[in-house]
C-alpha cells in the first residue's frame, strides 16, 4: 500500500510493554479459537500505534 500525497502514516510501538500484550493476545486467540488471519493483524493493531493524517497545502 502507497500513501497518497498529503496523507502520512505514522506507526510506533505503544508505551506498553509488548511482552505482556504479546502473552495476553496470544492467550485470548486460543481462548476464543480464533484463526490466525484474524488474530495476527488484531494484535498488530493493539501492539502498535498507527496514525493516519491528512494534510492538504495552503494555497
Amino acid at each position: 500500500m502507497v500513501p497518497r500525497a498529503g496523507v502520512t502514516v505514522d506507526i510506533r510501538p505503544r508505551d506498553l510493554p509488548l511482552a505482556l500484550i504479546g502473552t495476553a493476545g496470544g492467550a485470548l486467540a486460543l481462548w476464543a479459537d480464533a484463526p490466525a488471519e484474524i488474530a495476527v493483524p488484531v494484535a498488530l493493531l493493539i501492539a502498535l500505534d498507527v496514525r493516519v493524517r491528512r494534510w492538504r497545502r495552503r494555497t
